[in-house]
């Protein structure tokens, strides 16, 4: 598993853990769905994501969506 997958994945079971506790539990817990959505809104806009720099320390193989050479346009290469 690269980072990439593991993003999604760590966002995927956040939002799904958010609504289960906000089902059972209470309704606040959407305050995590809402953070998780705002993070990938940000990593999208910006391409910079606090859990990929976590998990690159945990030694997860990299990826190309955080891959810094990908991200630049053609013409800056």
């Amino acid at each position: 598993m690269n980072i990439d997958r593991a993003v999604l994945a760590l966002a995927g079971t956040l939002t799904l853990i958010s609504a289960l506790l906000a089902a059972v539990w209470s309704p606040w817990w959407l305050l995590l769905a809402a953070f998780v959505g705002a993070n990938q809104l940000q990593a999208s806009l910006t391409g910079w994501c606090p859990a990929a720099l976590l998990l690159q320390r945990f030694g997860v193989p990299a990826g190309c969506a955080f891959d810094a050479e990908v991200r630049q346009p053609t013409s800056a290469r």
